[in-house]
Protein backbone atom coordinates (compact mmCIF):
# COMPACT_ATOMS: atom_id res chain seq x y z
CA UNK A 1 0.00 0.00 0.00
CA UNK A 2 1.17 3.45 -0.95
CA UNK A 3 0.46 6.98 0.56
CA UNK A 4 0.38 9.58 -1.54
CA UNK A 5 0.22 13.88 -0.20
CA UNK A 6 -2.23 15.35 -2.54
CA UNK A 7 -0.43 19.02 -2.86
CA UNK A 8 -3.59 21.06 -3.28
CA UNK A 9 -5.65 20.84 -0.32
CA UNK A 10 -2.90 18.55 1.75
CA UNK A 11 -4.86 15.33 2.42
CA UNK A 12 -3.36 12.20 2.30
CA UNK A 13 -4.73 9.52 -0.73
CA UNK A 14 -4.44 6.11 0.27
CA UNK A 15 -3.24 3.93 -3.56
CA UNK A 16 -5.36 1.05 -2.32
CA UNK A 17 -8.64 3.16 -2.24
CA UNK A 18 -8.46 4.36 -5.68
CA UNK A 19 -10.46 2.23 -8.37
CA UNK A 20 -8.51 -0.01 -10.88
CA UNK A 21 -9.08 1.33 -14.39
CA UNK A 22 -11.81 -0.68 -16.35
CA UNK A 23 -9.87 -3.26 -19.25
CA UNK A 24 -10.91 -1.74 -22.64
CA UNK A 25 -12.02 -4.28 -24.96
CA UNK A 26 -8.96 -4.80 -27.86
CA UNK A 27 -9.65 -5.70 -31.27
CA UNK A 28 -8.48 -9.21 -31.78
CA UNK A 29 -5.23 -8.81 -34.18
CA UNK A 30 -4.45 -10.72 -37.64
CA UNK A 31 -2.20 -13.63 -36.98
CA UNK A 32 -3.70 -13.84 -33.50
CA UNK A 33 -5.96 -17.05 -32.01
CA UNK A 34 -9.51 -15.96 -32.41
CA UNK A 35 -11.08 -15.84 -28.93
CA UNK A 36 -12.83 -18.71 -28.02
CA UNK A 37 -16.30 -18.44 -26.87
CA UNK A 38 -19.72 -20.48 -26.31
CA UNK A 39 -22.57 -19.38 -26.81
CA UNK A 40 -26.74 -19.51 -27.52
CA UNK A 41 -27.58 -19.37 -31.28
CA UNK A 42 -30.28 -20.09 -33.47
CA UNK A 43 -28.44 -23.29 -34.13
CA UNK A 44 -28.61 -24.23 -30.30
CA UNK A 45 -25.27 -23.75 -28.18
CA UNK A 46 -22.23 -23.63 -30.35
CA UNK A 47 -18.78 -22.81 -29.31
CA UNK A 48 -15.96 -21.55 -31.75
CA UNK A 49 -14.26 -25.41 -31.74
CA UNK A 50 -17.23 -26.43 -33.04
CA UNK A 51 -15.94 -25.02 -36.54
CA UNK A 52 -12.21 -26.20 -35.88
CA UNK A 53 -11.08 -27.23 -39.78
CA UNK A 54 -12.55 -25.25 -41.36
CA UNK A 55 -12.81 -21.27 -42.78
CA UNK A 56 -15.16 -19.19 -40.70
CA UNK A 57 -16.89 -16.15 -41.22
CA UNK A 58 -17.96 -14.63 -38.00
CA UNK A 59 -20.03 -10.96 -38.43
CA UNK A 60 -21.74 -8.89 -36.62
CA UNK A 61 -24.95 -6.53 -37.11
CA UNK A 62 -25.92 -3.63 -35.25
CA UNK A 63 -29.51 -5.36 -34.47
CA UNK A 64 -32.32 -7.54 -35.96
CA UNK A 65 -35.27 -6.42 -37.81
CA UNK A 66 -33.47 -3.05 -39.85
CA UNK A 67 -33.64 -2.66 -42.92
CA UNK A 68 -29.44 -2.42 -44.00
CA UNK A 69 -28.99 -5.52 -41.67
CA UNK A 70 -31.38 -7.23 -43.54
CA UNK A 71 -30.01 -6.59 -46.85
CA UNK A 72 -26.41 -8.02 -45.91
CA UNK A 73 -28.15 -11.25 -44.35
CA UNK A 74 -30.51 -11.91 -47.83
CA UNK A 75 -26.89 -11.19 -50.13
CA UNK A 76 -24.90 -13.38 -47.15
CA UNK A 77 -27.62 -16.46 -47.47
CA UNK A 78 -27.48 -16.07 -51.36
CA UNK A 79 -23.68 -16.70 -51.43
CA UNK A 80 -24.05 -19.03 -48.72
CA UNK A 81 -23.75 -22.18 -51.41
CA UNK A 82 -20.44 -20.52 -52.57
CA UNK A 83 -18.92 -20.15 -49.08
CA UNK A 84 -19.70 -23.98 -48.43
CA UNK A 85 -17.99 -24.77 -52.32
CA UNK A 86 -14.46 -23.22 -50.65
CA UNK A 87 -14.68 -25.04 -47.32
CA UNK A 88 -16.06 -21.82 -45.99
CA UNK A 89 -18.76 -21.56 -42.77
CA UNK A 90 -20.89 -18.42 -41.84
CA UNK A 91 -22.66 -17.63 -38.57
CA UNK A 92 -23.74 -13.91 -37.36
CA UNK A 93 -24.31 -12.13 -34.59
CA UNK A 94 -25.57 -8.86 -32.74
CA UNK A 95 -26.30 -7.81 -29.33
CA UNK A 96 -30.35 -9.37 -29.38
CA UNK A 97 -32.22 -11.89 -27.68
CA UNK A 98 -32.33 -15.58 -29.55
CA UNK A 99 -36.56 -14.60 -29.49
CA UNK A 100 -35.46 -11.77 -31.54
CA UNK A 101 -33.49 -14.05 -34.13
CA UNK A 102 -35.65 -16.73 -34.40
CA UNK A 103 -38.58 -14.14 -35.11
CA UNK A 104 -36.48 -11.86 -37.98
CA UNK A 105 -34.75 -15.16 -39.46
CA UNK A 106 -38.36 -16.50 -40.16
CA UNK A 107 -39.23 -12.68 -41.53
CA UNK A 108 -36.89 -12.65 -43.68
CA UNK A 109 -37.80 -15.74 -44.83
CA UNK A 110 -41.48 -14.95 -45.08
CA UNK A 111 -41.09 -11.84 -46.71
CA UNK A 112 -38.16 -11.97 -49.25
CA UNK A 113 -38.18 -15.92 -49.60
CA UNK A 114 -34.65 -16.11 -48.85
CA UNK A 115 -33.66 -18.75 -45.81
CA UNK A 116 -31.12 -18.31 -43.35
CA UNK A 117 -28.71 -21.40 -43.47
CA UNK A 118 -26.16 -19.66 -40.68
CA UNK A 119 -26.15 -19.52 -37.40
CA UNK A 120 -26.56 -16.08 -35.52
CA UNK A 121 -25.41 -15.91 -31.77
CA UNK A 122 -27.46 -14.43 -29.41
CA UNK A 123 -25.01 -11.99 -27.30
CA UNK A 124 -27.42 -9.81 -25.43
CA UNK A 125 -24.67 -9.27 -22.49
CA UNK A 126 -22.12 -8.15 -25.18
CA UNK A 127 -19.76 -11.08 -23.88
CA UNK A 128 -18.86 -11.78 -27.04
CA UNK A 129 -18.63 -8.70 -29.15
CA UNK A 130 -16.37 -7.56 -25.99
CA UNK A 131 -13.86 -10.57 -26.78
CA UNK A 132 -13.89 -9.14 -30.51
CA UNK A 133 -13.76 -5.32 -30.19
CA UNK A 134 -17.13 -5.27 -32.32
CA UNK A 135 -18.65 -2.29 -30.25
CA UNK A 136 -17.31 1.09 -31.60
CA UNK A 137 -18.28 3.59 -28.71
CA UNK A 138 -18.02 6.67 -31.42
CA UNK A 139 -20.46 5.02 -33.69
CA UNK A 140 -22.83 3.55 -31.45
CA UNK A 141 -22.45 2.26 -27.39
CA UNK A 142 -25.11 -0.51 -27.77
CA UNK A 143 -25.17 -2.12 -31.44
CA UNK A 144 -22.02 -3.84 -32.74
CA UNK A 145 -20.52 -2.60 -35.69
CA UNK A 146 -20.06 -4.54 -39.09
CA UNK A 147 -17.48 -6.39 -38.43
CA UNK A 148 -15.99 -9.14 -40.41
CA UNK A 149 -13.41 -11.96 -38.95
CA UNK A 150 -11.89 -14.56 -40.94
CA UNK A 151 -10.53 -17.26 -39.09
CA UNK A 152 -8.82 -20.53 -40.84
CA UNK A 153 -9.36 -24.19 -39.90
CA UNK A 154 -6.17 -23.73 -37.45
CA UNK A 155 -8.45 -21.00 -35.38
CA UNK A 156 -5.81 -18.10 -36.70
CA UNK A 157 -7.78 -14.73 -37.48
CA UNK A 158 -6.38 -14.21 -41.01
CA UNK A 159 -8.72 -10.90 -41.82
CA UNK A 160 -10.58 -8.10 -40.06
CA UNK A 161 -12.90 -5.85 -42.09
CA UNK A 162 -15.46 -2.69 -39.95
CA UNK A 163 -17.71 -1.33 -41.69
CA UNK A 164 -20.08 1.74 -40.13
CA UNK A 165 -23.94 1.05 -39.08
CA UNK A 166 -24.82 3.29 -41.83
CA UNK A 167 -22.96 1.02 -45.01
CA UNK A 168 -23.56 -2.09 -46.29
CA UNK A 169 -21.10 -4.64 -47.01
CA UNK A 170 -19.92 -6.16 -50.12
CA UNK A 171 -20.88 -10.22 -49.83
CA UNK A 172 -18.89 -10.94 -52.80
CA UNK A 173 -15.74 -9.18 -51.94
CA UNK A 174 -15.38 -11.32 -48.53
CA UNK A 175 -16.07 -14.30 -50.79
CA UNK A 176 -12.92 -12.91 -53.48
CA UNK A 177 -10.78 -12.51 -49.84
CA UNK A 178 -11.23 -15.86 -48.78
CA UNK A 179 -10.56 -16.82 -52.22
CA UNK A 180 -7.24 -15.14 -51.98
CA UNK A 181 -6.13 -16.29 -48.76
CA UNK A 182 -6.73 -19.61 -49.73
CA UNK A 183 -4.44 -19.48 -52.84
CA UNK A 184 -1.78 -17.77 -51.06
CA UNK A 185 -1.69 -21.07 -48.45
CA UNK A 186 -1.85 -23.04 -51.35
CA UNK A 187 0.82 -21.93 -53.56
CA UNK A 188 2.78 -19.39 -51.18
CA UNK A 189 2.01 -16.30 -53.71
CA UNK A 190 0.17 -13.10 -52.93
CA UNK A 191 -2.54 -11.27 -54.35
CA UNK A 192 -2.64 -8.32 -56.39
CA UNK A 193 -5.39 -5.28 -55.95
CA UNK A 194 -8.95 -6.58 -57.83
CA UNK A 195 -7.18 -9.86 -58.25
CA UNK A 196 -9.80 -12.63 -59.39
CA UNK A 197 -9.40 -16.30 -59.34
CA UNK A 198 -7.56 -17.46 -62.64
CA UNK A 199 -5.85 -14.23 -62.84
CA UNK A 200 -2.01 -14.09 -62.43
CA UNK A 201 -0.54 -14.56 -58.79
CA UNK A 202 2.39 -12.13 -57.55
CA UNK A 203 5.57 -14.30 -56.76
CA UNK A 204 7.23 -13.55 -53.28
CA UNK A 205 10.32 -10.82 -54.39
CA UNK A 206 13.74 -12.24 -53.80
CA UNK A 207 15.35 -11.75 -50.65
CA UNK A 208 19.60 -11.97 -51.83
CA UNK A 209 21.11 -9.79 -54.62
CA UNK A 210 21.82 -13.52 -56.35
CA UNK A 211 18.18 -14.15 -56.20
CA UNK A 212 17.53 -10.68 -57.77
CA UNK A 213 19.87 -11.45 -60.61
CA UNK A 214 18.61 -14.35 -61.50
CA UNK A 215 14.77 -13.55 -61.19
CA UNK A 216 13.99 -12.40 -64.69
CA UNK A 217 15.63 -15.41 -66.16
CA UNK A 218 13.30 -17.99 -64.11
CA UNK A 219 10.25 -17.37 -66.58
CA UNK A 220 8.03 -15.00 -64.79
CA UNK A 221 6.36 -12.22 -66.26
CA UNK A 222 8.22 -9.61 -64.38
CA UNK A 223 8.50 -6.13 -64.89
CA UNK A 224 11.69 -5.68 -62.51
CA UNK A 225 13.58 -8.00 -60.75
CA UNK A 226 11.20 -7.52 -57.80
CA UNK A 227 7.86 -7.12 -59.44
CA UNK A 228 6.75 -11.01 -60.86
CA UNK A 229 3.89 -12.69 -61.84
CA UNK A 230 2.93 -15.75 -62.40
CA UNK A 231 -0.07 -18.21 -63.64
CA UNK A 232 -1.11 -21.01 -61.35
Amino acid sequence: METLINPVCRKEVVMEDIPAPTPQPRIPRIGEPAPAFEAETTFGPLQLADFSGSWLVFFSHPADFTPVCTTEFVEFAKYYPEFKKIGTELMGLSIDSIFSHISWVRNIEEKFDVRIPFPVVADLDARVAGLYGMIMPGDSTTETSRCVFVIDPGGKIRATIYYPLTTGRNVGEILRLIKALQTSDEHAVATPANWQPGDPVIVPPPRTQEAAEQRTAEGFECRDWYFCKKNL
